[in-house]
């Protein structure tokens, strides 16, 4: 019983740092961009959150990457160190005639605790940090909205802390990155952390209607 218990802890004590693919995505994506809109934000690792949108119909695309940060073409490495000052994001290119962004912002908090402060369970770190990155001043409003929506349901107990920057530069992440859920669902920490999240999702969006997007 006690074995039992020690591996059940090892897999929920699991963070995202360090993790290595075993089989890496290299399929690329060709869609037609026409008429699509990008948002870009973080909610911890992203693994978890590119591995729910990439279900939702109207998401064309789902890139994970890193944003925020001063310094070019930061490596996963770099990043994980928290001294590049970028977050692990998300792009998501999506269709405004078929969802909202009201309704991606929706997911967005849903699919993380925007009440923790850089950090996401045991993914401790301002890499983690929950933060929306804004185009312009209209979108901005739009995401602050959201935000007072989703905290003011009580969905989550406490103040929110999620940080909101003006969007410069997106860099994806390194190939590996892409579609790593559905590349690695058995690795311990996709089994323990990414693949529950992702099961709870479905269960509350389903009504959304589930079609697969395109990892990079």
């Amino acid at each position: 019983m006690n074995k039992i218990l020690v591996i059940l802890m090892s897999l929920i004590l699991v963070s995202c740092n360090g993790q290595e693919s075993k089989k890496p995505l290299t399929k690329n994506h060709k869609m037609n961009q026409q008429n699509l809109e990008y948002i870009t934000f973080g909610g911890g690792c992203f693994w978890c959150v590119e591995g729910a949108f990439q279900y939702l119909k109207g998401v064309e695309s789902v890139v994970s990457g890193y944003s925020g940060g001063h310094k070019n073409n930061p490596t996963y490495e770099e990043v994980c160190t928290g001294e590049t000052g970028h977050a692990e994001v998300v792009q998501i290119g999506y269709d405004p005639k078929v969802i909202s962004y009201e309704k991606l912002m929706d997911v967005f908090f849903f699919l993380h605790d925007p009440t923790q402060l850089n950090r996401q369970g045991n993914d401790i770190g301002t890499q983690y940090r929950s933060i929306i990155f804004y185009k312009d001043v209209a979108e901005k409003l739009k995401a602050e909205a959201a935000l007072k929506t989703s905290e003011s349901s009580g969905r989550w107990n406490g103040k929110y802390v999620t940080e909101f920057k003006k969007f410069e530069k997106f860099w994806p992440a390194e190939q590996y990155h892409q579609g790593y859920y559905e590349a690695n669902p058995n690795q311990p920490y996709c089994s323990a952390v990414v693949g529950p999240k992702i099961a709870k999702f479905k269960k509350h969006y389903g009504e959304l209607g589930m079609l697969k997007a395109t990892a990079l």
